[in-house]
């Protein structure tokens, strides 16, 4: 695409980014999405990938910067944050800022086609979309030195910070949008309701609602849920997540 680009009879400057941190970033959304889920992970070796995630709103800030800016025309540049981070160390900083204990084994074994189903299964993303990004997984993005942030007078924000500010965009519903959107032609069938609220913290909430004409009974059965009376429905499911919970807490 940049070659294409380069081709026509006008200025170009090209600014490559690796991860870009913030809502509607797919890497960024999967990388929620483990972490959110998953109290251990047994995971790929790609997880020893290093990059420099970037926050984008320092994206934005660089495509402001070099817009008709006449020191960076017919020139490329590498963007990113201040910190060089493995893939591993990302998913444990983004733990960290959660404040959210997190375990994560890495095995050697696990071929690109398994690295794809298991990304397609943990998270949202499609399975397209898990194969592309476990292929440019394997590869380190790193940036080669140059001086646009000293041309543009910029101090890209660290790693955990850019965390913090997508949360609080996030939380706030400032952001309508994510990549899971552009979907396919049949995306608005159930309404576009469904698709314009944005996630928080990687979790659907599901409400429901019925009437009741005894209350006080209701209530004691709800409050019998569980311990030697057990549940409903699913109870070793309801074991698993208690353990999941305890986990997480300690």
């Amino acid at each position: 695409m940049e070659q294409i680009l380069a081709s026509g009879s006008y200025s170009l400057t090209t600014l490559r980014a690796g991860i870009i941190i913030g809502s509607g970033s797919a890497s960024f959304e999967i990388i929620r999405d483990l972490v959110e889920k998953l109290p251990v992970m047994i995971a790929p070796r790609w997880l020893n990938t290093r990059s420099q995630p970037i926050a984008i709103r320092n994206v934005i800030e660089f495509l402001s910067g070099v817009l008709l800016n006449e020191k960076t025309y017919n020139l490329s540049y590498d963007i990113g944050g201040p910190d060089i981070l493995t893939y591993k160390q990302m998913l444990l900083g983004f733990a960290s800022v959660r404040g959210l204990k997190r375990m994560i084994g890495i095995v050697p074994v696990m071929t690109p086609k398994l690295s794809s189903y298991w990304l397609y299964f943990i998270t949202s993303t499609s399975y397209s979309l898990a194969q592309n990004l476990v292929d440019s997984m394997k590869i380190e993005v790193i940036c080669k030195e140059n001086n646009l942030q000293e041309l543009l007078g910029m101090v890209p924000m660290s790693y955990e910070d850019a965390i913090r500010e997508a949360f609080t965009i996030t939380e706030e519903d400032q952001v309508p949008s994510s990549w899971k959107d552009a979907l396919t032609s049949s995306v608005l069938t159930d309404g576009i309701s469904k698709h314009i609220s944005v996630p928080v913290h990687g979790c659907f909430v599901d409400y429901r609602k019925t009437r009741i004409d005894d209350g006080e009974k209701v209530m004691h059965k709800l409050w019998s849920i569980g311990g030697t009376n057990g549940w409903y429905y699913g109870e070793w499911l309801w074991g698993i997540r208690g353990l999941s919970i305890n986990f997480s807490a300690g």
